[in-house]
């Protein structure tokens, strides 16, 4: 675990000298609680397959180690992508410091792998006035640079933010394997039926740019129950079977299907050519589902060119108990004061 001026403004989970890889969970969204999803995946991927990894938060500088979802200008640490061999990013609308956002320039230059989760579509954005070098990451972005257009999001995972396809914590996601995705080894272990997360299908264009491969695609679901505002999946549950035909603005969601995780490679002008493996399913409350953590994890090995394991362990790590997705006002986190040191 670091430290900086006594204070733990990152959490750092020790591999093995037999992987030696080093992977860097970049947390920053106000929605889907990355900041409870990520220490989780982290530790899946410690104890259970040996990587190292360093954990990310985003966190008012006049308050550091403490977790602010909301303060989108500061997540210390980066420069340990420096070292990494692999990065996970999930966050949302963040409009980092130039010398912040250096770090993930450089590493995305060299070409290393990228797994996206949910909102890292959207991962950035930066105000039409902003004076900082990196405003090209800024999803939707229509500039000069038309290699960037459309921001970090289409270029580098495939999709930037394009809607909620299935009805916002009304529909839930059933994951289904795309034709010819089970004969690839990301979808080992992974039997239909068992990727579920209430979090609703994201709209995507099709066809996904360039060659990008979709492996899983989003079902639609209708939830069988009540709506519970006091539930963690909204009165959703993994055993709901009715399958949507249109969401709550009359779209037909039956067909096409939405791809939800797809492979892609990716590469920056002048840098080097990479492997992205993308997934719109991930929330804290997904990863309640085992599913979901494997295709996650398989996803990593994937992306790392190293062997996918048959049926990758991915049972949860000490006590995990997520929070709601939802909005939270500036007033929760100042009242919260969530360590990140807690969140070991």
């Amino acid at each position: 675990m670091e430290e900086v001026n006594a204070t733990v403004e990152w959490l750092t989970f020790e591999g093995t000298e037999e992987n030696g890889q080093h992977i860097v969970l970049v947390s920053g969204d106000e929605e889907y609680r990355s900041e409870e999803a990520l220490p989780q995946l982290a530790k899946i991927l410690s104890n259970h397959h040996g990587f190292k990894c360093t954990v990310l938060f985003a966190q008012d500088p006049e308050k550091p180690g403490i977790v602010n979802a909301n303060y989108v200008k500061n997540i210390p640490g980066l420069e340990v992508l420096d070292n990494a061999d692999m990065m996970i990013i999930f966050t949302r609308f963040r409009a980092l410091p130039d010398d912040q956002m250096q770090y993930l320039d450089n590493y995305l230059t060299s070409g290393k792998p990228v797994l996206g989760i949910r909102t890292a579509t959207h991962a950035f954005n930066f105000a039409a006035d902003s004076d900082s070098k990196y405003t090209h990451y800024s999803n939707g972005y229509e500039g000069e640079k038309l290699e960037w257009t459309d921001g970090f999001g289409r270029l580098v995972l495939g999709e930037k933010w394009i809607s909620h396809h299935g009805h916002h914590k009304n529909q839930s996601t059933r994951g289904i394997i795309a034709d010819n995705a089970g004969e690839q080894e990301i979808t080992n272990g992974i039997a239909p039926g068992d990727i579920w997360g209430s979090t609703d299908v994201y709209g995507v264009r099709l066809p996904l740019p360039g060659d990008s491969d979709p492996i899983i695609l989003g079902q639609v679901i209708n939830r069988a129950g009540e709506y519970k505002e006091d539930d963690i999946w909204y009165g959703m549950k993994p055993t709901d079977n009715e399958i949507a035909r249109v969401n709550n603005v009359g779209l037909d969601v039956s067909a096409p299907l939405m791809p939800i995780a797809w492979t892609k490679s990716y590469q920056l002008p002048g840098g080097e050519r990479g492997k992205v493996f993308a997934s719109t399913i991930g929330s804290s409350s997904d990863l309640l589902t085992e599913g979901v953590r494997r295709l996650l994890v398989n996803g990593v090995f994937w992306a790392m060119e190293l062997p996918v394991p048959p049926k990758a362990n991915v049972a949860i790590v000490g006590e995990y108990t997520p929070t709601q997705y939802e909005f939270r006002d500036d007033a929760y986190w100042l009242e919260k004061q969530l360590k990140v040191a807690d969140l070991e």
